[in-house]
């Protein structure tokens, strides 16, 4: 897989990185563990070089699970966690609000690094932008860090443009990790003209809706009750109906292409910009293959066009998270 550049920050990764939250927590009980260690290192043999994980994601059974997997080829890969939750860091207790206290960083970071049988994390995300500590004092913890061997580069998670701004004049920032997809765009016109100016990259979280333009989720489908997506505003029933427009844009294209939605919705994403990474994640090693393979379509002008008008004409029904948590993405 041809490698990407986050940014002008000298870090370069696949095209294409996997997302490793709903292996353990997110999107209902966790998948087979065994199963999980040889998808991870199927993903390294298919070219995947940058995982992405974090702290709060179980919590810690995320990270355990990619330390494990990826501790034989860890030379041939980027890893990213994140931490920025109110974790206790002993019993794991996830208490709901956001900590990213500079002593509560260092913490979390020497946790990081035995959960990932790791001496350096490579891609150091902040998870949420906490509005109680500056974001100076953030990054200039990152930095420390950075200083010392622990880390090798930093990236914010949801957070907005005067937040990256002021954080990047402390420690440069590689990465920003938002959603974007055809179905919610806003970074287009928010966020790429400032990584364009800082050279910053950028990787985006649900690529695929959280599964939605894949079309194998639609009004009828019934989600876990230990799965996020049961409470998220965008996919109720309703809006799931109200929203199959963007659905059907992807397919009328992928049947034309002879492709699958999810390599369409990928492909235009990584048309977009040099310097997008998308991270879909999976369980499923049919669909990590499916995925992958997107790296390699190249879609017609006339067909990104159809995508970028048709999309842009749409009303999408529904906020995309809860209020509680909707209220924790910076501004």
């Amino acid at each position: 897989m041809d490698l990407r550049p986050l940014g002008r920050s000298g870090l370069n990764v696949s095209a294409l990185g996997l997302g490793c939250m709903s292996m353990t927590s997110g999107y209902g009980p966790a998948a087979d563990h065994t199963a999980m260690i040889a998808l991870l290192r199927d993903a390294v043999e298919q070219g995947v070089t940058l995982f992405d994980t974090a702290q709060v994601y179980g919590p810690f059974a995320n990270e355990r699970l990619v330390g494990e997997a990826l501790a034989p080829v860890r030379s041939r890969v980027v890893i990213a966690s994140k931490f920025g939750f109110d974790v206790d860091l002993v019993s794991g207790e996830n208490r709901g609000g956001l900590n990213s206290r500079p002593a509560h960083i260092r913490a979390c970071v020497d946790g990081m690094l035995k959960r990932l049988h790791t001496d350096t994390i490579d891609l150091l995300y902040q998870h949420r932008v906490d509005p109680d500590v500056p974001i100076e004092d953030v990054a200039g913890t990152v930095r420390d860090l950075i200083a010392e061997g622990k880390v090798r580069f930093f990236g914010l998670s949801e957070a907005g443009v005067q937040t990256i701004r002021r954080a990047h004049a402390v420690q440069p920032v590689t990465a920003l990790q938002s959603e974007y997809s055809l179905w919610w765009r806003e970074p287009e016109a928010e966020f790429f003209p400032v990584l364009e100016e800082l050279g910053i990259g950028f990787v985006p979280f649900s690529p695929l809706g959280r599964g939605f333009l894949t079309g194998a989720i639609t009004e009828h489908t019934t989600f876990d009750a230990n799965d996020f997506r049961h409470n998220i505003p965008r996919l109720t029933a309703d809006n799931r109906r109200a929203n199959r427009g963007v659905v059907e844009l992807v397919q009328q294209v992928a049947s034309r292409v002879q492709v699958t939605p999810a390599q369409v919705a990928l492909a235009w994403l990584l048309a977009k910009r040099p310097w997008i990474v998308p991270i879909p994640g999976t369980t499923k090693p049919h669909r990590l293959r499916e995925n992958l393979a997107a790296a390699n379509l190249l879609l017609p002008q006339d067909d990104l066009a159809e995508l970028d008008q048709g999309s842009a004409a749409l009303t999408i029904h529904g906020a995309r998270y809860v209020d509680r948590l909707q209220a924790q993405v910076d501004r």
